[in-house]
């Protein structure tokens, strides 16, 4: 909302100093898939894909491995997707995409949507859950910070 702080409330430094504004997009639609690419040193490594975050209860959230499997990890905060859900046509040009907008950068979430074989930018994220989301198994935090320290190939 506009009155929440995200910089105070999870110490994003994005957020700092930012007004709270207003904007309104075209409706694209009542389903939104979010494509969520996790890019390290400007390559995506895996993923994830959520759909109805608008209500907590019945969202649904699962990490992939770019090949489209389900991921040996998942997030503890939300409930998975119990079938893997279907592959966008433009799945390699979303790669593209991601690996163009996270280029020369360490970490960058790139969140994506693909409607009518179309692909819409979502937002850039630095640190998502201010980098504590919960994983199950645990040893995905040191995997995903292995990836970190790698240098720049």
């Amino acid at each position: 909302g506009l009155k929440q702080d995200y910089y105070l409330t999870g110490r994003e430094w994005p957020y700092k100093d930012v007004k709270p504004r207003i904007l309104a997009e075209a409706f694209m639609g009542n389903t939104m898939r979010d494509y969520k690419f996790y890019c390290f040193h400007g390559e995506p490594r895996l993923l994830y894909i959520s759909e109805g975050l608008e209500d907590h209860k019945t969202a649904r959230i699962s990490f992939l491995t770019l090949d489209w499997q389900f991921a040996e990890f998942k997030r503890t905060d939300y409930r998975a997707f119990e079938q893997l859900p279907e592959k966008p046509e433009n799945f390699e040009k979303m790669l593209e995409v991601a690996r163009t907008l996270s280029a020369g950068m360490r970490f960058l979430r790139v969140d994506l949507y693909s409607i009518g074989n179309r692909i819409y930018f979502s937002e850039l994220t630095f640190t998502p859950c201010s980098g504590l989301m919960p994983f199950d198994p645990e040893e995905w935090d040191t995997y995903m910070g292995e990836w970190l320290t790698l240098t720049e190939e």
